[in-house]
């Protein structure tokens, strides 16, 4: 497809990997070369074969051309680097080794070391040296380290090594990736929503992004002079009037819209949902068109549409338009979700972005709208939660916007799950759009009319529900919530979503609770929450995004991960060992922003 080749158009980082050794010869370096190169190799293949790229292809991996023994080495192997485009570095070694001088020392480049436990050598011995001099550079280094001694001979890598390395691949690929890429802001504020005020100092220090802005005003010039492929238009059209079925109108008939307007609507949200994508992305079919500087979009990763109410006012609002970009699929076939913010709440697209970049599955952006505790719910209702809704449940609903992914009809062994798009089959995503129907617009609240998708998800999926927030005095901080999708009875369900909007799609989330902090009770997690939005992802990705967030520089203010499930650099420990929350302030403010 010549567009998603024109999306994925940039090289995409790789992981370098470093060999280094014991620098002394004429014996000692010489019997090191073969099994310090062997790790380098292992860990290169392991990480290619278990990681992919946001358009589905292995992640690159790039060995030093030699191992490293000394600074002029390690020089050689930077400059290599910087040639191959290596965003993440892997430092590997079985002996001791000469610290400051074969040291990573990119203070950009999230950084790994580990060192081989074993009894021959002291690799153990360099890994803590090296790690000690990171944290008195300023450059904080993961610590990888096998809880188990192994034989020199031994060339595999053990399970608890696997899998701190992938952890830090991940992460460490996510904040490569984001480097240099933009987050576009179509419109401004949205009905004065905190997160839709969107901070270009927070992006570029933290993130090393970029913000581009344009006026929801371009929408309007792209429709009116046709700033679109009409080719493409008329087989979207198409495609929506077969696979996208309009639901039951629920507005009072003296307001309801004419067939006529709501058949115009959906020209207009076809029209911005196309317009929407290539502004992020770009296009090359409009430069055949002639509009050359509209083909080259804006290099985004993320966006958000601002819509309310300067735009739904007066047209129809952005709900299919983001939750199509949102999803896996669309008339052009699978392919990966576009991430577009509701209400351009920019630190909500944020997370989006995050939870993509982990898990290259879609995302769901919600409110997080009401808290039910199990007596509410049995006072309403008569019915008593059970399973993972015992204790009582959020409902996670926004105005339409959320991806058809999270339908929860993917599957894989017989278990409702959220895919990477090309683990995606035609059926599972005829099977999402099925799920989901288009409601007319409530025009009390978009007076312009536009559809919005309404979905019920379904229960028994991981998921983790995620929120970044800005704090005057200290910067961002995340928080994370991993918890569970959940089912109920059908008449319990609409009872309690007739309560709000029923036009929109529900997500029933319960969280996982600890006893401990804001996760005593789901009423603390919801009562703890920083915003009115939140973004969910599938699978329990709280320790990646911990993972993550450390390397950014930015702190954890609540999560339910197990304390051994948490991996953050080494540097950490130094801050203090007991409150760990505490740790990870101090240790953020003390290195500052990735890119300050």
């Amino acid at each position: 497809m010549t567009l998603e080749q024109f999306r994925w158009k940039g090289e995409f980082p790789k992981i370098g990997i470093r060999p280094t050794i014991d620098g002394r010869r004429k014996g000692v370096r010489e019997s090191l070369e073969a099994q310090t190169m062997g790790m380098a190799t292992a860990v290169a293949e392991l990480l290619s074969s278990t990681l992919r790229y946001p358009n589905g292809e292995p992640v690159q991996c790039v060995i030093a051309d030699s191992t490293i023994g000394g600074v002029a080495e390690s020089a050689a192997c930077a400059e290599k680097f910087a040639r191959e485009g290596v965003g993440v570095s892997i430092t590997v070694t079985p002996c001791w080794c000469y610290g400051s001088e074969t040291m990573d020392m990119d203070p950009s480049i999230p950084k790994a070391v580990w060192g081989f436990n074993g009894t021959e050598r002291p690799g153990a011995v360099y890994l803590a040296a090296v790690l000690a001099a990171h944290a008195q550079k300023g450059l904080p280094a993961f610590g990888i380290y096998g809880e188990d001694v192994q034989d020199a001979a031994d060339t595999s890598i053990p399970e608890d090594v696997k899998a701190k390395l992938i952890a830090f691949a991940k992460a460490g690929l996510a904040v490569a990736y984001m480097k240099g890429k933009s987050y576009l802001s179509m419109g401004s504020v949205s009905m004065g929503i905190a997160g839709s005020i969107v901070n270009d100092n927070f992006l570029q220090e933290y993130l090393g992004m970029r913000t581009e802005y344009i006026d929801m005003s371009e929408f309007v010039r792209r429709m009116d002079e046709g700033i679109y492929d009409p080719e493409e238009f008329e087989k979207a059209l198409a495609w929506v009037k077969e696979n996208c079925k309009e639901g039951v109108d629920n507005n009072p008939e003296e307001i309801q819209q004419p067939r006529e307007l709501k058949d115009q609507n959906w020209e207009t949200v076809v029209k911005m949902t196309m317009i929407a994508r290539d502004l992020m992305v770009g296009n090359p079919r409009l430069d055949e068109l002639g509009f050359g500087e509209e083909a080259q979009g804006h290099n985004a990763v993320v966006s958000g549409f601002q819509g309310q109410r300067q735009w739904t006012d007066h047209f129809p609002n952005g709900d299919f338009m983001e939750a199509m970009l949102n999803s896996s699929f669309d008339w052009n076939g699978i392919r990966a979700p576009y991430l577009v913010a509701t209400e351009n709440d920019f630190l909500n697209g944020v997370v989006m972005l995050f939870g993509n970049l982990l898990t290259n599955t879609a995302q769901i952006f919600a409110d997080v709208r009401t808290y039910w505790s199990k007596e509410s719910v049995k006072r309403v209702t008569g019915y008593d939660l059970e399973g993972y809704a015992k204790e009582g449940m959020l409902h996670l609903i926004n105005s339409g916007s959320a991806t058809l992914d999270g339908t929860g009809v993917q599957s894989k062994d017989g278990q409702p799950v959220m895919k990477p798009f090309w683990e995606i089959s035609e059926e599972e995503a005829q099977k999402c759009l099925d799920a989901t129907s288009w409601r007319p617009a409530s025009v009390e609240y978009f007076r312009g009319g536009g559809y919005s998708s309404n979905f019920l998800t379904r229960g028994g999926m991981p998921m983790t529900m995620a929120r970044l927030n800005l704090v005057k005095g200290i910067g961002p901080v995340l928080q994370i919530a991993e918890g569970y999708s959940v089912d109920l009875p059908d008449h319990v369900h609409q009872t309690l979503n007739d309560r709000t909007d029923p036009t929109w799609p529900t997500t029933w989330f319960a969280p996982i609770l600890t006893g401990e902090g804001a996760f005593t009770s789901v009423y603390e997690v919801m009562n703890n929450w920083g915003a009115n939005h939140g973004a969910i992802s599938y699978g329990h990705i709280g320790a990646d995004l911990i993972t993550l967030a450390s390397m950014l520089r930015i702190p954890v203010n609540m999560h339910n991960v197990a304390k051994d499930r948490i991996f953050r650099p080494k540097a950490w420990s130094l801050f203090g060992t007991e409150n760990l929350e505490g740790v990870d302030y101090r240790a953020c403010e003390n290195f500052g922003p990735l890119y300050k």
